[in-house]
């Protein structure tokens, strides 16, 4: 005898519907120190800004891309609380690209809406999201974050379509505040002056159709796809990269005919590697609360151990020091592998 009873699930029907909106989330903490050692209070603050911001039906979708035990079990009580709907894990970090290949398989929604997690929602953003989706004609992504440096690539077919299609105007000026770029600088830890020195002397794209207005341009950090779109032009998943290969994603994207858009208020950023006292306040205006140790910044004096070690050939050294201590500490294995110039990605 192979069987007792009956499974009583047989015959059952479930109520769950999937919303039209995936809201899929990467998550990549393998230890919680050095670079990483502020990062859960990040991941903390960015879904608690998605729970308390977004107010249209959606899935949550989280992949764990082989975190550290205190991750895991963070996201395993979110997942208790009914607060996770969907949650998948590696035992090992596939990269990015591996992580999207496999949220794309498996999220149920006709959209998939994407963000890194370091990502402060605004409220309203998947609305803004939903509503340049459906307005303009045949769209691969909108994003949330308007960077001036976003236009210098995958954004010729919003300009052919611009010129050739009727009921599009598009627009050229400085509409995207120096405020939001030094943001964005900062939480990329990137020369500031230098960065906006840079950004200065570019314009920003708008794109018009029927009234409703947008970058010309997407943010590949956070964006709102059809998920037909990512099965279809993800390139080189089981490349072995952990990170990169996000560019010839959006240069896919592009050469498909589809726009790549931006909301023309800023409804999503980048929060970084750490909580800064300016995030924190941002997000107790929105009632989200911030139970955690707050990054003051950089002091302005460095001691005379700092500036040696700023040093080029001692910063080298210890640069290449941390690396390779970074990936025992990770657990991490593999080879290395040249890469043109044009093909390594900030």
């Amino acid at each position: 005898m192979t069987r007792i009873g009956m499974n009583p699930a047989r015959n059952r029907i479930s109520e769950y519907r999937p919303a039209r909106v995936t809201v899929a989330v990467i998550v990549y903490l393998p230890h919680l120190t050095g670079y990483f050692e502020h990062r859960l209070d990040v991941v903390r603050l960015s879904l608690e800004t998605l729970f308390a911001n977004t107010h249209e039906p959606y899935d949550l979708l989280v992949f764990d891309n082989a975190s550290c035990d205190e991750v895991r079990q963070y996201l395993a009580d979110l997942q208790a609380a009914g607060r996770i709907r969907y949650l998948l894990a590696s035992s090992e970090n596939i990269g990015k690209l591996g992580a999207l290949s496999v949220i794309a398989g498996a999220a149920p929604g006709e959209l998939v809406a994407y963000a890194d997690d370091d990502t402060f929602f605004y409220p309203g953003w998947l609305k803004a999201h939903l509503e340049i989706y459906d307005h303009f004609p045949r769209v691969g992504m909108v994003s949330g974050s308007p960077e001036r440096t976003l236009f210098d690539h995958g954004i010729q077919t919003n300009l052919e379509r611009a010129e050739s299609e009727l009921g599009f105007e598009i627009s050229y000026g400085k509409r995207i505040p120096m405020e939001w770029e030094r943001e964005w600088a900062i939480a990329l830890g990137k020369d500031v002056d230098d960065y906006l020195q840079r950004v200065e002397q570019l314009d920003d794209i708008a794109l018009e159709y029927q009234g409703e207005r947008a970058y010309a341009t997407a943010c590949h950090n956070q964006f709102l796809s059809p998920k037909s779109v990512l099965q279809s032009h993800l390139q080189g998943g089981w490349s072995g990269r952990l990170m990169g290969g996000m560019n010839e994603f959006d240069e896919a994207i592009d050469g498909a005919g589809l726009l790549r858009l931006t909301t023309m208020e800023r409804t999503t950023k980048l929060i970084g590697n750490v909580v800064s006292p300016e995030v924190a306040r941002e997000a107790q205006q929105f009632g989200v609360g911030v139970g955690t140790r707050l990054w003051k910044g950089k002091s302005q004096s460095q001691s005379f151990l700092q500036r040696v070690a700023r040093r080029g050939p001692v910063r080298w050294l210890l640069q290449g020091l941390y690396n390779r201590l970074f990936w025992i500490l990770s657990g991490q294995s593999g080879e290395w592998v040249h890469l043109e110039a044009e093909q390594i990605e900030e």
